[in-house]
């Protein structure tokens, strides 16, 4: 799947869309992302001068997109009809730091799969490395029923 058939899916856009491409899918069970991570990314700009680390809620956040792209299309939600959520995130850790240059490689795995609320087991690797992982909760919600 390339950036324009994810940016089909996601509603994420520059600078929060940090997913670039799915490499691999298997319908209600696992996918795979990739996320280049490049200077140019903006948060490196505060993260930190000199010695720019990607911060570990973006890591989460590209786990959660990749994951929200294995929900819309296993669930069939019809899309831009539904926004995926975060509903919690447990088990984070983070072994080791993701510079510029490194491709994240963003994998999810179903631990269950509802409309209501799924659960993944996510990790990332840069080079075969675990350099995060994390369980996360996602729920869908209507967009015509999401009120203040």
């Amino acid at each position: 799947m390339d950036i324009h058939e994810i940016m089909s899916i996601l509603p994420h856009r520059y600078p929060l869309l940090l997913v670039d491409k799915i490499i691999e899918y298997e319908e209600g069970k696992r996918i795979v992302g990739i996320k280049n991570v490049s200077i140019g990314e903006p948060y490196f700009q505060g993260h930190f001068p000199g010695f720019p680390l990607m911060p570990g809620v973006y890591i989460l956040e590209a786990l959660a997109q990749v994951g929200g792209i294995l929900m819309i299309k296993s669930l069939h939600l019809e899309i831009g009809k539904y926004a995926i959520v975060f509903a919690g995130i447990d088990d984070a850790r983070f072994k080791k730091p993701v510079f510029p240059g490194d491709q994240l490689r963003l994998e999810l795995e179903v631990i269950s799969l509802k409309k209501v609320l799924s659960k993944m087991k996510g990790v990332a690797k840069v080079d075969d490395e675990v350099v995060a992982e994390a369980t996360l909760l996602a729920a869908s919600r209507r967009l015509d029923e999401i009120t203040r």
